[in-house]
């Protein structure tokens, strides 16, 4: 399968005008200053804004822009050293979803906090989306959701475990602790795990097999694939993708979904969560409403006000620069 080709332009594309593309490619990088300012000047001439991770293990991050400009910087990043090959998925969006460009230096592209794992080396056993179907639906098959609890609560897999973490550094641990519980019960697991867009289980499933277990899988291109690939009619997905940018969440055929975002807490947000009580534009919601003080929710308050006055003006928000 083609995971780097474009999108071929639809009916709502007129509606639609940006293109998002989420990428990640594992490779050596040795000079990620020069790469930083290399990447950040070339989106800065192309307009395009959204958020690139480097690390010396590779790159990882969601852009967006117009179709020519996003063309023209994948062309630049396949250019990186050792990334012909990179991973892309694309969707579309009304507008920018992002306030603006960032490339950052990480010790690590996605953070799980293990030694020693090498993704290019060690990865499971990669499943097509078309593929992912039966080999979820066979009962002997143990089927992990890899991503936060936050992400999992508005949309996962049928009968997928939720390990219920906070964090991607959680996960070893909360593996280890069912790992044990699995060999009490004198199994030999397969295992499938899935993420958004596949970088998350190219490390889970590094670790996976690192801890011993060989017989383990993962969606090639994440559920954005999946929900790019599969039908709806005969799809194994209920509910939504939470996404990392202001879109909040995906369905399928990637179209837009109908969840917001809580500002204060940064928790995704239904409808019903908007009816309820003790949401505040901007200010609270029922998730945080408790946890938060009357002095945070002014600070809160006067935030939202001077957004809405920016977006009024057609102006940027104060500390919302197109690049960093």
């Amino acid at each position: 399968m083609d995971m780097t080709s474009p999108v071929v332009p639809t009916e709502h594309e007129g509606a639609l005008p940006i293109r998002v593309a989420a990428l990640y490619h594992f490779t050596s990088f040795a000079d990620c200053t020069t790469l930083r300012a290399q990447l950040l000047e070339a989106c800065r001439k192309l307009g395009i804004r959204g958020i690139l991770l480097l690390a010396h293990e590779g790159i990882n991050g969601t852009i967006a822009g117009t179709d020519s400009a996003i063309a023209d910087i994948l062309a630049v990043i396949r250019a990186l050293p050792g990334c012909a090959d990179l991973e892309v998925k694309f969707s579309r969006a009304p507008a920018l979803p992002f306030h603006r460009m960032k490339v950052r230096i990480k010790r690590e592209i996605v953070t799980m906090g293990v030694e020693g794992l090498d993704p290019r080396r060690d990865v499971g056993h990669y499943v097509a989306p078309e593929d992912w179907n039966a080999l979820i639906s066979d009962p002997d098959t143990i089927v992990i959701d890899t991503r936060n609890d936050y992400e999992v609560a508005i949309g996962t897999f049928r009968g997928a475990i939720d390990p219920g973490t906070r964090s991607f550094r959680e996960f070893p641990q909360w593996f280890r602790e069912r790992q044990q519980e699995l060999k009490n019960e004198g199994r030999a697991p397969r295992i499938a795990m899935f993420c958004t867009g596949g970088i998350r289980c190219e490390k889970a499933t590094a670790f996976v097999r690192a801890e011993g277990i060989e017989d383990v899988f993962h969606l090639q291109g994440g559920i954005l694939k999946y929900l790019e690939t599969v039908p709806e009619p005969e799809s194994l997905w209920d509910g939504e993708c939470f996404v990392f940018d202001q879109r909040v969440s995906v369905g399928h055929g990637l179209k837009p979904g109908s969840f917001d975002i809580c500002h204060a807490c940064r928790t995704p947000l239904s409808e019903a969560d908007r009816k309820a009580p003790e949401y505040e534009a901007g200010i609270s919601c029922p998730h945080c409403h408790a946890e938060r003080t009357e002095a945070q929710r002014r600070r809160y308050a006067e935030r939202e006000r001077q957004m809405q006055l920016a977006s009024r003006k057609g102006t940027q928000h104060l500390g919302t620069d197109p690049v960093s």
